[in-house]
């Protein structure tokens, strides 16, 4: 096994000019096995093998890295010992466009020069000249750049980037930092950089944007209870949903109104990141917002201002809700209804809680709502697809670098449940949420029912970076456990349905989620809960009787 650190320093200790650094690649016995980083449900993504390269097309990395993937586990080294088991948080697993997958360790030891300690047996070194900036804010992102570089270096899934000489590129962009007075500017053309390779979900974050994803990943949150995402054609700041009981939900923001302005400040042109940052804060303190409420045609158009304080928001991404119906017999059922918002760290552990608690109320369906769920950890959407499925089934299928296809099974799984399920999803269903839903329809576990799904078949890595930053690296493809590749396709359901609210009069207030009228109100529930769709998915391998239309049944 070879074990790779790379070196990166600036100034004259290696009798260079402070206006040059150097890269030193250095390759060494390996040091006692580290601690292994147990994951569930690991994915098996293998970095590139080493080879024997010349240093003009040297991989960087700050930190050290095993080269021999294995298909149980990821391991992680320092510089200077074996790491000690690290926290929950600090664990590698899975994650999507916008939200995590935290496949490598971060970067523990910066600029280390050798790994474990020992005596390097090789090295390798490549004089790279660049102006160093004497700006110190600049400097410190000068290092990030290089840090980034090198892991994009090692891991991007195109090897090609983009048909484009990376190391050049390296090269090219420490000189137009070199003038530049201010990190944010400097953090600009890591970004440029990073644009160059065609993959909008590669890309670098600053540590206040980092920590922002690090709230919504984790599910601990100060702030007013407010889910936004910026309209990808308008650019406009939409509200997504209000957590029940939130400083939102009771000033009465409902699903769908534009934000305008916080404390003062127009958002046109602020993304999602930046104004969710605005939205948080300190318990007990407050924030003021504009809000334009009625966008959806639904009512008259109204912009007011609200005062909303802050306050410690529980965020579960679960919400549920059991639906009684009649059967064609004449017997009262229940359908249990599941909507997952997001794949947090706390999201499976939360569906699973309500399968177990529905379960107690003799539910005989379910019904699992993954409309508008962006994504998130992998790794979770993986852990919720084992709830449903016994055996070996295989999840998702990656596809590395390399071109080389590794399927991701079950390993003796046991179902919490054999009652029949449908899944909603919608063109806001995207990556883990795409995940999850090939997994259960490719699988014969359930019926999908709704729209086209967005199309994201692309897995992220997030790696915090030296200067508290952090940089997300497309690193594999997916392809659904049978074989289909649903990137900028989307996975097209066996019953098309749109979510039109019937019998909900105009002025009717938000709906909240887990209101059995809203529920009733949705006529993809509707669809989902019909007797009709009960009947055709009480085998495991669903077949949809020919010419079976979308029809609305109405509880009576």
């Amino acid at each position: 096994m070879e074990r790779l650190c790379y070196k990166f320093d600036l100034g004259s200790q290696h009798h260079l000019s402070p206006s040059h650094a150097i890269l030193t690649r250095f390759s060494s016995s390996p040091s006692p096995s580290p601690s292994p980083l147990p994951l569930p449900l690991p994915l098996p993504l293998p970095l590139p093998s080493s080879s024997s390269s010349s240093s003009s097309s040297l991989p960087l990395r700050s930190g050290c890295s095993n080269r021999r993937a294995t298909r149980r586990r990821w391991r992680a080294c320092s510089a200077s010992r074996p790491p000690a088991e690290p926290a929950p948080h600090d664990r590698p697993s899975l994650a999507s466009i916008g939200k995590g997958l935290f496949g490598f360790a971060a970067a523990a030891a910066a600029f280390a020069s050798v790994c474990g300690g020992g005596s390097p047996a090789v090295a390798e070194s490549l004089t790279v000249a660049f102006p160093a900036s004497h700006v110190r804010e600049v400097n410190t992102v000068q290092r990030t750049l290089v840090e980034a570089w090198g892991l994009i270096r090692e891991t991007f899934v195109d090897p090609t980037f983009n048909h484009q000489d990376w190391d050049s590129k390296l090269q090219q962009t420490m000189v137009e930092m070199f003038p530049l007075r201010s990190a944010d500017a400097a953090y600009n053309k890591i970004g440029a950089m990073l644009s160059t390779l065609g993959d909008p979900f590669t890309r670098i974050i600053s540590p206040k944007e980092y920590q922002s994803f690090r709230i919504g990943s984790d599910g601990n949150l100060q702030g007013v209870g407010l889910f936004i995402n910026a309209e990808p054609k308008t650019g406009h700041l939409v509200v997504l949903f209000c957590v029940d009981d939130s400083p939102a939900a009771r000033a009465g923001i409902h699903e769908g109104d534009e934000l305008i302005e916080i404390d003062g400040e127009i958002l046109e042109g602020v993304g999602s990141e930046v104004a969710a940052q605005k939205l948080r804060g300190r318990a007990g303190t407050t924030v003021t917002v504009k809000v334009h409420s009625g966008t959806d045609g639904g009512s008259a158009s109204t912009v007011r201002e609200v005062k909303l304080p802050r306050e410690y928001i529980k965020l579960s991404p679960v919400s549920t809700a059991v639906i009684p119906h009649r059967m064609p017999d004449g017997s009262i059922t229940k359908t249990g209804y599941v909507k997952l918002s997001a794949f947090s760290q706390n999201a499976a552990a939360d569906v699973e809680s309500a399968i177990q608690e529905m379960e107690r109320q003799d539910v005989r369906s379910y019904i699992l709502d993954l409309r508008d769920n962006p994504g998130g950890l992998v790794k979770a959407g993986l852990d919720v697809a084992q709830m449903w499925l016994d055996g070996d089934e295989t999840l998702v299928n990656t596809i590395d670098r390399d071109g080389n296809l590794q399927p991701i099974n079950m390993i003796d799984g046991h179902a919490i449940t054999h009652d029949p399920l449908v899944v909603l999803a919608d063109e806001g269903s995207a990556s883990a949420s795409e995940i999850l839903a090939g997994a259960l329809h490719d699988n014969g576990r359930a019926i999908l029912v709704g729209h086209k799904t967005f199309g994201k078949g692309k897995i992220q890595t997030v790696t915090e970076l030296h200067d508290g930053s952090a940089l997300f690296v497309t690193v594999a493809k997916y392809l659904s456990p049978s074989l289909h590749d649903i990137d900028q396709v989307g996975i097209t359901p066996d019953v098309q349905c749109t979510a039109d609210m019937i019998n909900v009069p105009k002025e009717c207030p938000c709906l909240k989620t887990s209101s059995v009228s809203t529920l009733e109100a949705d006529s993809c529930i509707m669809v989902a809960v019909a007797p009709n769709m009960s009947r055709t998915f009480r085998s495991r391998k669903v077949q949809l009787p020919e010419g079976w239309k979308c029809r609305i049944h109405l509880i009576s």
